[in-house]
């Protein structure tokens, strides 16, 4: 049978075009990033043939590509972080990214909260700085397209290092200022040390009516007895394409807390590898995502128990409006080795209208025989006897709906500790309901 072979698209072609422009002026060693973009170019961008990508095809999605940014100037950085508002009112390290590039002026190095260091990825890859080799603590991430692009194109970013506890949090702002579409491929590698504890938080925003295609990577290795909590949110402008990753690796008797609540692109895939390394470690994984018009977004899950007696939950809430497609993909791998493992997935959708989709695809790829694990998915409407209960006590249809909603979302929110940062994202799902309304 003869070899089938896709003709480019006019996207594919103009990244082949973007890297070979671009490849000689990007920082850091030019044979890694050949070999990923050889890696990506070989197979081009996912489309629904390829199984992790069924439901959201790339080849279809991404019809064109935008320029990549260029750096900002000082003025339009400093005007860029003073109109950004999501995770807004919180204390924290700012460590602001204008266009996918790091705004250094706008970090004090010589007052950094105790037990935190900061190096600008720029810098590191220029001069080859020995945290490099941290990069990529998840093998398998880096045979992901996404992935590969990210790598093929990254130009700025940071590495921090957290050797102790830190009180304060250290909130990632990335902001997209362009008015016109633009392209970004920024990477944070976070090293916790052992025994350490840190609050991260991460936002993403932009300017409505641009086209912006983000595509983001942090990379995040937590020792053993370490403590990491950390909320992202994606509210990006209404017609970007946003893609993103976050990759661990935990090692024993950790905990580590996520939560990344999307209210904001057109298009959207947020993809989280993890393995956990060491034992009697417990992971949380959650997912709030609230979609309308035509919006379409991505969760994908693959978590790896590579150890005795840990333990993973992953709760995926999304609310779906008008003619909305939601998707989560989860994956729990348990290898003959890690007996005792107890991994626990589960995907709810909520349907307002007739018109939305969810798809759902969770999976379990287990070896051992000592293990508790489970999955499952629910895809409803709103409880009708509910909605009577509240409006029979005077309250509007809409607002007998929002009260519903926010009860919905709020379980997979609830487990937040920092009440800022919780705080912040009740105030989120609020902002979409009242839009909704």
């Amino acid at each position: 049978m003869a070899d089938v072979t896709l003709m480019k698209t006019p996207a594919e072609t103009a990244l082949v075009q973007a890297f070979e422009s671009a490849k000689s002026a990007l920082p850091g060693d030019a044979e890694s990033r050949a070999q990923a973009f050889e890696q990506f170019n070989s197979r081009g961008l996912p489309h629904r043939r390829v199984e992790e990508f069924k439901y959201t095809d790339l080849r279809a999605l991404m019809r064109e590509v935008a320029p990549f940014a260029g750096v900002p100037s000082a003025e339009e950085a400093k005007a860029a972080i003073q109109s950004a508002k999501t995770l807004s009112g919180i204390e924290a390290l700012q460590v602001p990214f204008v266009n996918g590039h790091f705004v250094r002026d706008a970090v004090d190095f010589h007052n950094l909260p105790e037990n935190i260091e900061i190096v600008p990825l720029a810098e590191a890859l220029a001069n080859g700085h020995e945290w490099l080799a941290k990069l990529s603590p998840v093998p398998w991430a880096s045979e992901n397209p996404v992935y590969q692009l990210n790598t093929s194109f990254m130009a700025d970013g940071v590495m921090i290092r957290v050797a102790g506890p830190v009180e304060t949090p250290v909130h990632l702002r990335f902001v997209t200022s362009s008015a016109s579409a633009v392209a970004t491929a920024t990477r944070i590698l976070v090293v916790v040390e052992e025994g350490a504890s840190v609050t991260l938080l991460e936002s993403h925003e932009s300017t409505n009516g641009a086209n912006h295609q983000p595509n983001d990577v942090i990379e995040l290795i937590a020792g053993d007895r370490t403590n990491v909590q950390h909320v992202r949110v994606n509210a990006e402008g209404d017609k970007s394409l946003a893609l993103s990753t976050l990759a661990l690796k935990v090692g024993a008797d950790a905990l580590f807390n996520s939560i990344n609540v999307v209210a904001g692109p057109a298009v959207s895939r947020h993809q989280v590898y993890a393995i956990l390394n060491g034992e009697n470690t417990n992971l949380r994984v959650n997912g709030a995502t609230m979609l309308k018009g035509t919006q379409h977004s991505d969760s994908t899950l693959v978590v790896e128990h590579n150890a005795l007696h840990c333990e993973s939950r992953e709760l995926f809430k999304t609310v779906i409006d008008n003619e909305a497609t939601g998707v989560f993909q989860g994956k729990i791998i348990v290898p003959h080795h890690a007996q005792k493992t107890d991994g626990r997935m589960m995907s709810a959708a909520l349907l307002l209208e007739e018109g939305g989709s969810m798809n759902n695809k969770p999976e379990l790829e287990i070896f051992a025989d000592d293990v508790q694990c489970a999955h499952g998915a629910t895809c409803g409407q709103l409880d009708e006897d509910l909605l009577f209960y509240l409006m029979a006590r005077g309250l509007p249809k809409k607002v007998a709906e929002s009260l519903l909603v926010q009860a919905f979302l709020g379980e997979a929110i609830e487990f937040v500790e920092n009440e800022a940062a919780r705080e912040a994202l009740i105030g989120t799902v609020e902002g979409w309901l009242q839009a909704r309304s």
